[in-house]
């Protein structure tokens, strides 16, 4: 079985690498990373490092012309500044009844069904991506909810003749969890990028940075990648 897994060059799909590759084997994995507008190409060249790292096939698309309308703060077109506070208080300001400003429209519904059409004509029949419990939370990411999982993995199955399917391994487990399964896979973090700021260091401040820091922390070990 060969498995197509959607690779941001961050936490949680780097996690998800890790597991296709221990579950299928390095040969029977590739990794998809897509371009959306986003401000900076840090979380892309994280992606070439670890898949550079793991000695996979790496494939790259650009779909950053879909989100030219939109005007979320991670996109080079947005005047929007980026928040710097956690999801917690950005969802306590939203009320748990819109996405956080940092939610690309529909970005997962349009990342995995490219992957579906790329995963087909590759030979693949299972796509990963890392959508965590965390980030479905009050409603601050809909596209990462067991829902849309659900939804999006039957639309998929049906629609690729009952020959592909998606997995959301991290769906029903929050950040700390994540990175727990990791550390016992020996992911490399520190070749990972999760700062919405392309600076030269992780700034810290932004609702990724914080999460990711509170993750590492839950678990007792420090950020390989100091962010």
């Amino acid at each position: 079985m060969k498995a197509m897994v959607l690779s941001s060059g961050g936490v949680d799909s780097t996690t998800a690498l890790g597991l296709a590759i221990k579950k299928y084997g390095r040969e029977n994995v590739i990794a998809l990373s897509l371009s959306y507008g986003q401000k900076h190409d840090k979380e892309i060249e994280a992606a070439k490092a670890v898949a550079a790292h793991y000695g996979i096939e790496q494939l790259f698309l650009d779909l950053s012309k879909i989100f030219q309308y939109s005007n979320c703060s991670l996109l080079k077109q947005s005047d929007e500044e980026i928040p710097e506070e956690s999801y917690a208080e950005q969802i306590k300001e939203t009320k748990g009844e819109t996405p956080v400003s940092t939610y690309v429209p529909f970005r997962n519904g349009l990342f995995l069904s490219t992957a579906a059409s790329i995963a087909l004509s590759k030979g693949c029949s299972i796509i990963y991506y890392g959508a965590h419990a965390d980030d479905a939370a009050g409603f601050a990411y809909p596209d990462c909810s067991p829902v849309f999982n659900d939804a999006m993995n039957q639309a998929i199955w049906e629609g690729s003749g009952h020959q592909l399917k998606i997995e959301a391994p991290f769906v029903n487990i929050n950040k700390a969890e994540v990175v727990k399964i990791g550390l016992e896979l020996g992911v490399p973090y520190e070749l990972t990028w999760s700062c919405y700021e392309g600076g030269e260091k992780p700034c810290g401040k932004c609702g990724t940075c914080i999460d990711r820091a509170a993750a590492f922390h839950a678990n007792g070990v420090e950020d390989p990648a100091n962010c």
